[in-house]
């Protein structure tokens, strides 16, 4: 059975998505900063690389159960998500920061807004769910990899792979 809240936060976030990028496509405005406008085209790509690689990743390491890739049946921890936690999540919020930059218009901007928080705010339970279904595993892992925040899961990345490379070499 599928929560009221969770019904309503779903209906508001498509609307709100759905109408961002319609927004955007009727509102865009190729007279606007080009730097801007070209900023917002380097989000979509992360946005697509941060929406697919998660596909790629779970199917080859998540012990799906079933026909949807999201139905893993282990703690993956690699790849993308070695990264962040929600990767798609993470797409998804950077879209909604790419559209206003693309066409410069407030009602995309606002769009944006909505569809972004209730996005943010959708990490929370899938947090709740990740710790029921994996437990300390998953605890553990919340405290190596960033939620969302891939610039810093980049460096925390780096100085694992770092840490684990000089502990590696014996003499």
């Amino acid at each position: 059975m599928i929560k009221k809240s969770l019904l309503t936060s779903g209906i508001i976030l498509t609307v709100a998505f759905v109408g961002q990028v319609l927004a955007a496509w009727l509102l865009y405005n190729p007279q606007a900063s080009a730097l801007v406008i070209n900023s917002g085209w380097i989000l979509i790509m992360f946005s697509a690389i941060f929406g697919w690689l998660p596909i790629f990743t779970f199917r080859a390491r998540g012990k799906i159960e079933g026909r949807s890739y999201i139905n893993t049946t282990v703690l993956v921890d690699s790849g993308v998500y070695s990264i962040v936690r929600h990767p798609q999540y993470l797409a998804g919020i950077l879209l909604n920061i790419a559209l206003p930059l693309i066409t410069f218009h407030w009602l995309v901007t606002v769009l944006g807004i909505l569809a972004g928080v209730i996005t943010y705010l959708g990490t929370f339970d899938e947090e709740k769910d990740n710790l029921d279904k994996f437990g300390e595993a998953y605890r553990v892992y919340q405290e190596k990899v960033p939620r969302l925040n891939f610039l810093l899961g980049l460096y925390r990345l780096v100085q694992r792979k770092a840490t684990s490379s000089s502990g590696s070499g014996s003499g």
